[in-house]
């Protein structure tokens, strides 16, 4: 074997190849990889993106929850106003006192016996996404508009138990 095969070369701006050696022995200048200045520069980079990056995805979690409150309440008041609207019109009876709205939110999923046949309003009660239980609060005609107890009589209007505030600055039990 010839001398060149162990002493690296490298190519000159010019195409001529030249020899490179340095103080501690003889090395390859077309080596490639990363420093560790510049994996840390990267790093920190990453580090600085990704920290941005997390306010905007909780923000995103949190509108996601609210899209789902919103629509568990319309879906559950709705099916109070349909329950009262077929109690009106006499499809079946309810007590005198109840003003023609459901007792509660189990009788809106178990139905009512209308001429041999269920008659259901709701699929099941939905969970609440601020308390992740079904525990929510209830209204009555007899109550207060802005009461949050529940005087047990019938059930008017639905609320989220949640102490928590929407990104509007409302309170959720107020929706």
């Amino acid at each position: 074997m010839s001398l060149q095969h162990f002493i690296p070369v490298r190519q000159s701006e010019r195409g001529s190849r030249e020899q490179v050696a340095g103080s501690a022995g003889v090395r390859r200048v077309n080596e490639t990889g990363l420093t560790l200045v510049e994996l840390i520069v990267t790093v920190s980079i990453l580090t600085i993106l990704a920290m941005a990056a997390f306010p905007l995805v909780r923000f995103q979690v949190k509108r996601q929850r609210e899209r789902e409150l919103r629509y568990d309440l319309w879906m559950m008041r709705d099916a109070i106003d349909k329950y009262k609207d077929a109690a009106d019109r006499g499809a079946f009876q309810t007590k005198v006192e109840s003003q023609n709205y459901p007792p509660d939110l189990d009788t809106l999923v178990n139905g009512v016996d209308v001429q041999g046949k269920k008659l259901k309003f709701l699929r099941k009660i939905p969970i609440d996404p601020m308390t992740n239980n079904t525990d929510w609060g209830m209204r009555s005609m007899q109550d207060d508009p802005d009461s949050d107890s529940y005087g047990g009589q019938s059930v008017f209007d639905v609320y989220s138990k949640s102490q928590g505030t929407g990104l509007d600055g409302t309170k959720y039990s107020t929706w």
